[in-house]
């Protein structure tokens, strides 16, 4: 049986490798800021300047996400015919270049809805979402690679001029689509990391009103005794005695793992006033959970804008935002912000 013929326009290894190189792009920088983002949370070397750069960093990580889901889409458009071609497998190379393109289709389409679900703080799931999403953004970018390297002699050829030129209208009208998708994709939702284009981005979660909450007060299960005290090595303060101590009033942003960010006006004493030099373990009110406590280093610690901040906007911190107190330090992501504070040790 003679394979189907397929000969829409989209279906031309001129289209597939201009819509790859773009899925490439994205695929690159949502990988190499996913792994920043990971290095941060695990005691990799990351500075305290400039104060935006985790927030920058891990809103190219989802805006490239979001990105590469419609080009992804259209890659796999572009190609889906040569699933019927005969025989399936031609040679032991083949079977391997095919074996490693059913393994990138599916760690891609693992990441992306993994890292959807995640953004909208949903886990269908019993694994646990950032180990697993680590391990395989190693899986798709090793595959992507061989992928690549297989294919880069077909994409040089298909992206040379002369070839460019021979690219018909409708051939082109699909590249247009598929930018113009990818577009209002990114701009439906960016306004999440971007400001500006929160007015605009429709579809962006949390980016408009109050500083977002990720994990209330009640979901955390705190009680904050009667007789509260922060326990700063030999020493302890009340409430009362915070505030009596100097204020320090700084602009910060708080940026989440999850993409959005939102700057906001913190007062509180400074760290650096309240313990000495070296890194510093932060301890949660809350009983469980991952974050419960959270290791600030030495150079967050003695930064001038790490604050153990009393205040919210001039106001005083609710329940869910940290009430009595909470971390608050220059380019670290939200889950390392401890809320709650009860006690700082000097490691």
């Amino acid at each position: 049986m003679k394979p189907p013929k397929f000969r829409a326009p989209a279906h031309h290894t001129g289209v597939t490798s201009r819509v790859g190189t773009w899925l490439g792009i994205t695929f690159g920088l949502c990988f190499v800021t996913g792994l920043l983002s990971h290095g941060v949370q695990h005691d990799w070397p990351w500075p305290t300047r400039p104060v935006d750069l985790y927030r920058v960093t891990q809103g190219v990580h989802v805006i490239s996400g979001v990105a590469s889901i419609p080009l992804l889409l259209a890659k796999l458009w572009s190609v889906y015919p040569k699933l019927f071609e005969r025989p399936l497998i031609k040679s032991v190379p083949h079977a391997l270049e095919r074996g490693s393109i059913f393994v990138l289709i599916a760690a891609s389409f693992f990441e992306l809805v993994t890292g959807l679900f995640n953004a909208a703080q949903n886990y269908p799931w019993s694994f646990y979402f950032p180990t697993a999403h680590y391990a395989v953004a190693w899986i798709t970018i090793g595959a992507l690679l061989v992928h690549i390297a297989v294919k880069i002699p077909v994409v040089r050829r298909s992206l040379e001029p002369a070839a460019q030129e021979r690219t018909i209208l409708s051939r082109r009208a699909f590249l247009r689509t598929t930018a113009l998708t990818t577009g209002v994709a990114v701009v439906a939702t960016a306004g999440v990391t971007v400001p500006w284009l929160r007015k605009i981005s429709v579809l962006a979660w949390r980016s408009d009103g109050d500083l977002p909450v990720n994990r209330t007060a009640a979901a955390a299960r705190i009680e904050v005794p009667a007789d509260w005290r922060l326990r700063v090595g030999r020493q302890s303060y009340s409430l009362a005695e915070l505030n009596a101590l100097p204020q320090v009033t700084v602009d910060l942003p708080i940026a989440c793992v999850e993409g959005w960010s939102q700057n906001a006006t913190w007062t509180g004493v400074r760290i650096a006033d309240l313990v000495g030099k070296g890194d510093i373990r932060v301890e949660s009110l809350e009983k469980d959970g991952l974050y419960k406590a959270s290791t600030l280093p030495e150079a967050f610690a003695q930064d001038p804008l790490t604050l153990l901040a009393l205040q919210l906007n001039g106001e005083e911190l609710s329940p869910d935002h940290g009430h009595p107190c909470r971390l608050i330090a220059p380019n670290r992501p939200g889950v390392l912000q401890t809320k709650w504070v009860t006690s700082l040790e000097v490691l």
